[in-house]
């Protein structure tokens, strides 16, 4: 108990946040996965219908939070993290529930629009820790707190399929509310913030990005959050179904789907904290730049693949470049942003993968439309390459920027 009392705050946060963080991936990945066999009970629906319908339910939440991330990070820097916290984990308690009782696609999307206005919570926990912890041990700890979601991500697939299963793809939703409303219990009684309020009028009208030397190199973070979640969330419209399709029609395709949704948790559950201390060490850009090209290796081949078992491989190992990327990304904008700004900088970055959230699904269930499920890996491919090229272009321009300066 004694050892418990000499933690840090920002540490004993740390804990608090990654079981929010753990809650609030398992909660969302339990109902996602199976979102388009969701809708298909819902009306006979032709394939490229199907295929919008999964993308606008998947996209709308993410496009509303993109509208409103600004207003919460603005809000946030000036009543603290804990309360936008709060506010994230009730509002999904409320939506997610609701989504549950869905009577028809329309409704479903709705509510999933209403639920991305109220959410946020991981990105705020990464905001509160950002704003805490020592910029030494930043690369390791960020990497620590992306294993909470990550770990929830992986757990959650694989509960949410056993049991959409057995009682269908309705009870997965109603346990994602019960599990963010446990979040909020959490996060209320354990989670302390010692928030001084910025009581300044010119700071209120300023830009975020004033006093960032490195202005460059963060937008480069930004639009790369935006790049990589596009990237990533562009097989979630489509993954059951490709499933489907690989199984024949066969076997439980719902578990299935939800351990292929779970593998690439795995490797970056067991990467994440040695990438993140690995970054520490020899800097985030090398990390980073090894991580996107190792993430356009393994999409390649997955438009080859011709079994569950081969997905199955290529999704665990780009869970490995996904633990060198985002946790990264987090940590360049930590160490280059000013603590008044850094809740501004964390909700525009919050809107970036928010709208990467939204293009990713949305390009994803056009081109398996048109096209087939196969093509959404080479249009992934593309977006980590355009992701790598930009942020190389941003590496270079800041270390010109700054030797012409000295």
């Amino acid at each position: 108990m004694a050892a418990t009392t000499k933690r840090p705050q920002w540490q004993r946060n740390l804990y608090a946040l990654w079981v929010g963080n753990f809650i609030t991936g398992a909660g969302a990945s339990m109902s996602l996965p199976f979102l388009p066999l969701f809708i298909s009970e819902m009306g006979q629906f032709p394939k490229w219908e199907l295929t919008l319908y999964a993308g606008l339910a998947f996209s709308g939440t993410f496009l509303s939070q993109a509208i409103v991330s600004p207003f919460w990070g603005k809000l946030a820097d000036k009543t603290g993290r804990k309360p936008m916290l709060m506010r994230a984990a009730l509002g999904m308690t409320v939506t997610a529930t609701l989504t549950g009782f869905s009577p028809n696609v329309w409704i479903l999307i709705s509510l999933r629009v209403i639920q991305g206005a109220f959410s946020g919570y991981i990105n705020n926990a990464y905001a509160l820790i950002a704003s805490e912890v020592p910029n030494e041990k930043s690369g390791q700890t960020m990497g620590t707190l992306t294993t909470g979601n990550v770990s929830g991500q992986l757990i959650g697939p694989i509960i949410g399929g056993y049991i959409a299963g057995i009682f269908g793809y309705r009870i997965p939703f109603f346990m994602f509310g019960g599990l963010m409303f446990i979040a909020s219990i959490t996060t209320y009684f354990f989670v302390k913030e010692n928030f001084t309020p910025i009581d300044n009028p010119k700071y209120a009208k300023q830009s975020a990005f004033v006093g960032i030397k490195r202005v460059r190199v963060v937008w480069a973070m930004i639009i790369s959050s935006m790049l990589i979640q596009a990237a990533t969330t562009s097989i979630n419209p489509i993954i059951s179904l490709f499933v489907k399709e690989l199984m024949h029609n066969r076997g439980n395709i719902a578990m299935a789907s939800g351990v292929i949704a779970a593998l690439p948790g795995i490797a970056t559950l067991l990467a994440a904290p040695r990438l993140g201390a690995l970054g520490d060490h020899i800097g985030p850009r090398k990390v980073l730049v090894a991580g996107l090209i190792f993430c356009a290796a393994m999409f390649v081949p997955m438009f080859f693949v011709t079994s569950v078992v081969a997905l199955g491989v290529f999704r665990f190992l780009v869970g490995i470049s996904d633990a060198a990327l985002l946790p990264i990304t987090q940590t360049v904008m930590t160490l280059a942003t000013p603590q008044e700004s850094i809740s501004r900088i964390f909700s525009y970055n919050q809107s970036a993968q928010a709208i990467g959230s939204v293009v990713g699904p949305m390009l994803a269930s056009g081109v398996a439309g048109v096209l087939d499920y196969r093509y959404v890996f080479l249009m992934t491919t593309g977006l980590v390459l355009i992701n790598l090229v930009i942020v190389e272009w941003a590496y270079k321009a800041d270390y010109k920027t700054i030797k012409e300066s000295n």
